[in-house]
């Protein structure tokens, strides 16, 4: 009887003790699922450290819980006070999170202050009192240590304080496991939002940087086809009002001597470039550049443009934005500006000053590049201009031989229809002479034009063949016309004869003083006309030819100035065509060749000697 009722008694604390363990692992399994559903609840790392700390301070019947993330060589925590969430910092190594860190192991501890590993300055810094500790590593999946989560004081049954068991520690390493995974998610969460906000903001900065880039590609090109300040105002003015929304805008240009001039350009009207003279401070513009900063005006009343800029605007100013031209420690020499914002807001916000300023960097640049281009052109002019006199002179020469020649002859001459054919000839060389004026006169304000109009060959040729025969009166040499087409075409008359002229007096210098043929010819197709001008002389020297149509190139002419080519390098440069040299010890052919596409002309073969 009383052996039965031992394994009676044996029998019913096998099953308690089963029902126990069954009891642990339901525990284990409801503390598992309660810590996945909530580490599922968010992505947020610190509310999941909360709730990953509060379920398993419950599961494991802990007063408090601690949870640690490595950051570098130290360890960061956070842990449960109550409702409250403290943090703390512990190096590897220190306390017995650290040690658990470094070693990688769970860890329990019965009595703290008798555990040498146990640091008691948290104790003493919150009036807290340790008693028991059960901590564990925090694994990723690569089994790389990422923190360490600690237990304090398990509390029994009645209150009474326990220690923590070997189940405790079990149930504390598969939480751990779990925690783990959760945080490793959390943190790339975090990690892709952070990227995520990176590649937005970095996204939109490329983006205005390529707006920005093509606007200032657009402004280059229309710069670039600007050949007057208006030009460039309306250009700029036209591309930057258009990206920003504006009604209208202007640019200030500070002269050499100081004066500011103010080009106005209404976006609807952007043909219309007007003009006004501002002072110093005068308006938005002038208080830009007397400031040298970027001015915001959000009133009407703050625009204070005098009445004349704000008739030429053409609209009433109730906005403005305008930013100095200038370079990098250098003078501003300008300023942008532009009037009523027409989107809504009526605002011109901060992104708008910033493209001001960008354009007005690059509108800078090609506003001293288009001053030097100036300079540099007016500065040639006057250089070359005292060439060109030179030439004038050296062309001089035949018109004023021949005069010479034909007032001898009326002077000599009782025939009044043949003083008459005299005194024509002569108005005409005085002509020829206004026309040399003329040309001086155009080439010394940068002027360059040629009066293309139809030309008669058989008389072109006859004038020039008679304007020649001073040139051949004591000489060996003879003229020659051989003219396969004397028609009609067209060119400038009077430059081209200048240009004639000179390669056949050149010609006839050559030929000195044996004498030989100087012949002029014509030829034609349906694209060109060529005139050549041939000698029998000893040729150009070998030297010499390949500058041959430089200035102030000669050889061996005691009067000569080395004008003579290259003024007809420039005759026939302006009239698009061009001017070829062959030449040997037998003579020289100059070829004058003009193009003639497209003019209706008329055919007239015919050859002459003189």
């Amino acid at each position: 009887m009383a052996s039965r009722r031992s394994r009676r008694a044996s029998l019913e604390d096998r099953v308690a003790e089963l029902e126990a363990a069954l009891e642990r692992q339901a525990a284990v399994n409801a503390a598992l699922r309660e810590v996945g559903t909530a580490i599922g609840k968010t992505l947020d790392l610190d509310e999941l450290l909360s709730l990953i700390l509060a379920r398993t301070t419950d599961v494991l019947g802990a007063d408090r819980g601690t949870l640690f993330l490595l950051e570098g060589d130290r360890l960061v925590s956070r842990i449960l006070m109550g409702a409250e969430t403290a943090t703390i910092e512990v190096a590897l190594g220190q306390g017995i999170a650290g040690y658990v860190a470094q070693r990688g192991k769970p860890l329990r501890v019965k009595d703290a202050y008798r555990d040498r590993r146990f640091d008691p300055e948290w104790d003493k810094l919150t009036g807290y009192r340790t008693r028991s500790i059960l901590a564990a590593p925090l694994k990723n999946h690569d089994g790389k240590i990422i923190g360490v989560v600690q237990m304090l004081n398990k509390g029994g049954r009645e209150g009474e304080p326990e220690s923590f068991t070997r189940h405790d520690a079990d149930l504390l390493a598969a939480l751990a496991s779990q925690a783990a995974v959760a945080l490793d998610k959390a943190r790339l969460f975090c990690s892709l939002l952070r990227n995520n906000e990176r590649l937005s903001e970095t996204s939109g900065r490329l983006e205005r940087s390529l707006r920005d880039i093509e606007l200032l590609y657009q402004l280059e090109k229309a710069m670039g086809r600007a050949e007057s300040l208006s030009d460039l105002a309306r250009s700029v003015v036209t591309w930057l009002a258009g990206a920003c929304s504006a009604a209208a805008g202007a640019l200030l240009v500070r002269g050499a001597d100081g004066e500011l001039l103010l080009h106005v350009v209404q976006l609807e009207q952007p043909e219309a470039v007007r003009k006004v003279i501002v002072q110093p401070g005068e308006g938005v513009a002038a208080r830009a550049l007397q400031k040298r900063q970027l001015l915001t005006i959000r009133s009407e009343r703050a625009i204070a443009d005098p009445t004349r800029v704000r008739e030429l605007v053409g609209i009433p100013v109730r906005r403005a934005v305008a930013a100095p031209l200038m370079g990098e420690g250098r003078r501003p020499i300008g300023a942008l500006a532009l009037y009523n914002h027409a989107a809504k807001p009526a605002q011109f916000t901060g992104s708008y000053g910033s493209l001001l300023e960008l354009v007005s960097g690059s509108v800078y640049t090609h506003l001293r590049l288009f001053r030097a281009r100036e300079e540099r052109e007016r500065h040639e002019r006057l250089t070359s201009l005292g060439r060109l006199l030179s030439g004038l002179m050296h062309d001089l020469r035949t018109p004023l031989t021949v005069i010479s020649g034909y007032a001898q002859l009326m002077e000599v001459s009782d025939d009044p229809a043949l003083r008459g054919e005299y005194a024509a000839t002569i108005n005409e060389q005085f002509e020829f002479i206004a026309s040399m004026q003329r040309d001086l006169l155009a080439y010394a304000r940068g002027e360059k034009s040629v009066l293309i109009r139809k030309v008669y060959l058989f008389q072109f040729f006859d004038q020039l063949a008679k304007q020649l025969e001073r040139h051949l009166v004591g000489t060996k040499a003879k003229l020659v016309l051989a003219l396969d087409d004397s028609g009609t075409a067209f060119f400038d008359e009077s430059k081209i004869a200048r240009a004639v002229h000179n390669l056949a007096r050149n010609a006839i210098e050559a030929m000195e003083p044996r004498g030989g043929t100087l012949t002029l010819g014509c030829q034609s197709d349906e694209e060109s006309l060529t005139i050549t001008v041939a000698d029998t002389g000893s040729g150009v020297p070998k030297a010499i030819r390949h500058k041959l149509f430089e200035p102030f190139v000669t050889s061996g002419k005691k009067l000569g100035t080395g004008l003579g080519l290259s003024i007809v390098k420039g005759i026939v440069t302006e009239h698009g065509g061009d001017v070829d040299v062959q030449s040997s010890k037998g003579g020289t052919v100059f070829s004058i060749v003009l193009p003639q596409a497209g003019a209706p002309r008329s055919r007239r073969p015919r050859s002459m000697s003189q």
